[in-house]
This record gives C-alpha cells, structure tokens and sequence, in this order.
C-alpha cells in the first residue's frame, strides 16, 4: 500500500523555482509538483500530452494558437506537439501527470532544464 501524501504541502515546501519532483507513479506516467515563477521556455512533447493542475496561484499556458489561464483547482492538458510555454506572473505550485518519457523543456535546453534524475531526488 502506498503512502499518504499532500502534493500542496509538497510543492509548499519546495525551495527552487521550475524543479519539478517525483511523488506518485501511476503505470507509466509520473506525478509531479513543482513551486514556478516567471516563465519556464517555448518547448513542446513529441509524444506526450501534459496535464497541468494548478494547486495554488496562477498559470497561463501560453501556445502558439492562444493562451489558457488557470486559477487554484483548474487544470489544462497540453496535447502531445503543442508548442507551449507556461508563465506566473506570481509563485504558483503545481501538479504535474506526465508519461515516464516527458522529457522536462522538451526539445529544448536551458538553464531552467532539470534531468529525470534531479527530477526525482527526494524532496
């Protein structure tokens, strides 16, 4: 039996900005949460869609055919080859459900990139 976990505590108590972790797997895709600030990059997943569900704050998903803004409770799924870039004007946390394969920006690196390994360093 797994353990019981808060993915808003979680995310609360992190102290990076745009470092997502681990907490839960489900099959094959990972739970995530992360604790973000300004805007991460223009990236998008090949094969995977993106659920985003906003778990304090603000989010505004922007893509390349219009934005979406999500408030606290409010989730959004980017489909698989959509050009995305997320922006908080102000510190949001949020959970993530990715496939195991999501690589972080996608198919781009930067600064903000973080590996699958620093992923899912314990929190």
């Amino acid at each position: 039996m797994s353990d019981v976990t808060s993915p808003k505590q979680i995310a609360a108590a992190l102290t990076e900005h745009w470092s997502p972790r681990v907490v839960a797997e489900v099959d094959d895709s990972y739970i995530k949460v992360a604790k973000v600030k300004g805007s991460l990059a223009w990236h998008s997943h090949d094969n995977e869609d993106e659920l985003f569900l906003i778990l304090k704050g603000h989010l505004r998903i922007e893509m390349e055919q219009g934005s979406v803004e999500l408030s606290e409770g409010e989730m959004f799924v980017v489909p698989k080859g959509v050009r995305h870039n997320p922006v908080a004007e102000e510190e949001c946390h949020l959970m993530l459900i990715e496939r195991k394969s999501t690589l972080h920006t996608g198919d781009v690196v930067s600064e903000k990139t973080r590996s699958l390994a620093e992923q899912l360093r314990p929190v």
